[in-house]
Formats: structure tokens, C-alpha cells, sequence
């Protein structure tokens, strides 16, 4: 077994939650200026809360509840990101490629999120 995480920044889920939020938006640089305070806010502010929401775990972990709470936030902001990914498909911003791209990191993301809710005490 590995040296203890220390911090939030260490847990690979943050890790992976950084990366989407990145890659979502990089791709919405490209989306047409319409949708800047609509699709692109919805989906840069969903899929950036989700490593803010792990981020606040962290800092909640000593209340086993707490923690959980804070996690199920974050993969609320995951769904909602899947959702949008979705939508921006539909309306020709997105290639159905990169959707799955995408929607493959947010499935990965959401099965670690669910392995740290069913086990918290390994975290608190």
C-alpha cells in the first residue's frame, strides 16, 4: 500500500475531473457565440463543479455523511455534463466521436465516484 493521499489533488478521481472539465472547454471555444451564455455556460459550469464538489469533499471527510453529500453533488454535476454532452451532439457542436470520448471519461469518473460512496470510511 502507497503513502497516505494528503490531498485532493492526489485522489485520481480529482485527476480525472480535471481533465474533462479541460477538454469540455477546449471544445466549446469552438461552439457558436449563440450558445455562449446558454449550452457553453451550462456545460463549463457542470463539469467544473464537479472537481470543486470533490475538492469540498475532501475538506468533509471527517463526517462520514458530509463526505457522501458532497460526492453525490459531484456526481450530480457529472450527470448533468453527460446530459449536456448530449444536447451539444444534437445540435451539431459536438461529433458523435468525441461525444463518446467524453461520455467514456465521465462514465469512468462516475464509477470512482461510486466506489467512494459505497466505501467513505476508506477516506474519513
Amino acid at each position: 500500500m502507497g503513502e497516505p493521499i494528503q490531498s485532493f489533488k492526489e485522489l485520481r478521481v480529482y485527476q480525472s475531473a480535471c481533465d474533462l472539465d479541460l477538454q469540455v472547454f477546449l471544445e466549446t471555444k469552438a461552439w457558436p457565440r449563440e450558445e455562449k451564455y446558454a449550452l457553453v455556460d451550462q456545460i463549463r459550469r457542470s463539469s467544473r463543479a464537479i472537481g470543486a464538489n470533490l475538492a469540498e469533499s475532501w475538506a468533509k471527510r471527517r463526517y462520514p455523511a458530509h463526505f457522501v453529500s458532497k460526492l453525490t453533488d459531484a456526481d450530480g454535476e457529472l450527470q448533468e455534463t453527460m446530459h449536456w454532452l448530449g444536447r451539444a451532439t444534437a445540435c451539431g457542436y459536438l461529433s458523435p466521436s468525441k461525444e463518446e470520448a467524453l461520455t467514456l471519461l465521465c462514465q469512468e469518473i462516475g464509477r470512482k465516484l461510486g466506489k467512494m460512496m459505497q466505501n467513505p470510511e476508506s477516506f474519513t
